[in-house]
C-alpha cells in the first residue's frame, strides 16, 4: 500500500489560497500606490518587491500541500522543509536578481512592498477557510 498520497485538490481549492490571494492583492494596491505618489520607478520597484515575497510563498504552498493524509506524515514533513528551504533559496536569488537587472531601482520601494506582502502571512489563520479543533 502506498504511504504518501497527492493532494488531489486543486491549487485553487487549498486552504492556504485566500492567504495568497490576499498577498497578491496587497502587492497590487502597494505598487499601484507607489506608482501614483512616487512615480513610476517606485511602482515597478514596489512589484518587483511585492513579487518577490509572492512567489516563493506559492513554490511553498504548492510543494508543502502535495501530500495528506495520516499514513504521509513523513512526506509531509519533508515536503515542508524542503519547500521552507526551496522558499528561502528563491527568495534570495529573486533578490539577486532584482538588484542585479532592474535599473533603475527604488530599494526602499522594494522592501517596503516585500514587507508589506510578507506581513499578511500574519494573519493568516483569520483568511484560512479551515479551522483547526482544539483537543
Amino acid at each position: 500500500m502506498e504511504t504518501r498520497t497527492p493532494n488531489r485538490l486543486p491549487f485553487h481549492r487549498l486552504a492556504v489560497f485566500p492567504v495568497l490571494m490576499a498577498q497578491f492583492v496587497v502587492l497590487l494596491i502597494a505598487a499601484l500606490a507607489l506608482w501614483y505618489r512616487y512615480g513610476v520607478v517606485a511602482g515597478y520597484s514596489g512589484l518587483c518587491g511585492g513579487l518577490i515575497a509572492l512567489l516563493p510563498n506559492v513554490y511553498f504552498a504548492h510543494r508543502a500541500f502535495r501530500f495528506s493524509g495520516a499514513r504521509a506524515a513523513q512526506s509531509i514533513v519533508r515536503s515542508f522543509y524542503a519547500g521552507e528551504a526551496g522558499k528561502l533559496i528563491l527568495t534570495a536569488v529573486l533578490f539577486a536578481l532584482v538588484f542585479a537587472g532592474v535599473k533603475p531601482l527604488a530599494p526602499i520601494a522594494v522592501f517596503g512592498a516585500f514587507v508589506l506582502t510578507q506581513s499578511v502571512s500574519w494573519f493568516a489563520p483569520l483568511l484560512m477557510r479551515t479551522r483547526l479543533s482544539r483537543p
